[in-house]
């Protein structure tokens, strides 16, 4: 359309939200689905944080506040840091978003100029790459690999920089993966970054997922290591481990005061601050000590989850699935799934134009959703430049063990439906991926 700008073109999604019009269509004609998209915990936010909200609306603190953010959240944020990071961070350096996902963007508007390097993990969240490629950035992605339970070494990220690198993204535990980086690996990589990077070079660790760790894992930020604070622009909030996603409340921790100050600009140009009440609520989910065994009870459900889900995904023929660290995601290898249903060979046959809009796991993921009744996420929805050849699917296990075990029944179903899937190509305008309209 002319009316639009053309940078909109540049602009990308989040395909776990755009696969919701083909649920939506779905579930209108009577279908039951199976919702293994959507990135988002099956518990409720805790009462104790709900009733402090509520509190909040009640003795009317409803007004504009700080765009920064109120001082008692910044606070309680920048103990948080301290206890679980060991940084000693001033709350003129914290600034509350409306989610953790606007300092993506709030970072790559900040530092990154038309022409500069971003490196970003791949798979990994979609956003990133679509932030980069909207101011013009060169995309530069990182290879997160399965033998490597989807970590990479020091050497690969060494390998990818070079004097135009002005961006360095990491996401762990990682979405879509749930690879979590070691202390190992993250001394190594910082020393790669103090060796190599240019030195106005900038670090964005996106640590949403800090509390969902399996396995008596603790969380590591990259911000901890030897140089790196100066560095790193620290980022998380109270969606994924307080099952606050609806409240949209993040955070960031720049380097400094001086360029938390451009955060802050930012959010005056578009939300002007977070509701007074939200916050309120968010700095009772740190300070009050209930949050802490309502977060160990789902953490282990999701663990106990990630216990049965992966040997059962293992036994479907054509399927391996690495064992997360973290998060709530498993992400099943379906190379021989696809194969076995003739997927690979589909695709292989399509002109050149019908194979640039689809992939195998994309007509798998499609295939699952209207012939089976369960939404996953396919590869491409993970960071789409240099994703071809790689056949996964992300499930999410946020969801009743009732639901897994449907679900995982269902696709091994579904992997012996050769002539199934055969049938449904003839339907080709569900094989290109999520509905945009």
């Amino acid at each position: 359309m002319a009316v639009l700008a053309s940078r909109i073109g540049d602009l990308g999604t989040e395909n776990a939200f755009e696969i919701g019009k083909d649920i939506a269509r779905l579930e209108a004609q009577g279908r039951t689905i199976i919702r293994f998209n959507i990135g988002q915990p099956d518990f409720p936010s805790p009462p104790h944080i709900d009733r402090e909200g509520i509190r909040q609306i009640e003795a009317g603190n409803t007004q504009y506040v700080d765009p920064a953010g109120i001082l008692s959240l910044r606070k309680a944020i920048a103990d948080h840091l301290r206890t679980t990071r060991g940084l000693e961070v001033d709350p003129a350096r914290v600034v509350v978003t409306a989610g953790a996902k606007p300092p993506i963007g709030l970072t790559v508007l900040t530092y990154v100029n038309r022409g500069d390097e971003v490196i970003y993990p791949s798979p990994g969240f979609p956003i990133y790459e679509s932030w980069v490629r909207f101011v013009g950035a060169v995309p530069v992605p990182l290879r997160l690999r399965e033998e490597r339970d989807f970590a990479f070494s020091p050497q690969e990220l060494a390998a990818l920089i070079t004097p135009r690198t002005k961006l360095i993204i990491l996401n762990s535990p990682s979405n879509p993966t749930g690879g979590v980086l070691s202390k190992e690996d993250l001394e190594g990589i910082a020393r790669v970054i103090r060796e190599k990077a240019p030195p106005d070079v900038r670090i964005y660790s996106d640590e949403i997922y800090e509390q969902i760790l399996f396995d008596g894992a603790e969380h590591r930020s990259i911000a901890s290591e030897v140089g790196m604070e100066a560095l790193t622009v620290v980022a998380s909030g109270h969606s994924k481990g307080f099952g606050m996603t609806g409240w949209r409340l993040g955070w960031a921790v720049l380097p400094n005061s001086v360029e938390a100050e451009v955060f802050t600009r930012f959010n005056i140009n578009t939300v002007s601050c977070v509701p007074p009440f939200i916050q309120e609520a968010g700095r009772e989910a740190y300070e009050n000590p209930a949050t802490a065994p309502v977060v160990a009870r789902m953490v282990q459900a999701f663990q106990e989850r990630r216990d049965w889900v992966v040997p059962a995904l293992n036994r479907i023929p054509g399927v391996t699935c690495r064992t997360p660290l973290g998060t709530f995601y498993v992400f099943p290898n379906v190379e021989g799934y696809c194969r076995n249903l003739g997927i690979l060979e589909a695709h292989a046959a399509m002109d050149e134009e019908e194979r640039a809009r689809t992939s195998p796991s994309t007509m798998l993921q499609m295939f699952l959703l209207y012939r089976y009744g369960i939404a996953t996420m396919d590869r491409r929805s993970f960071n789409r430049i240099g994703s071809e050849g790689e056949h996964y699917l992300r499930l999410s296990i946020a969801n009743s063990m009732e639901e897994l075990r449907k679900g995982v029944a269902l696709m091994e179903e579904a992997a012996a439906d050769r002539e199934g899937f055969a049938s449904f190509l003839e339907e080709a305008p569900h094989v290109g991926g999520p509905s945009k309209t």
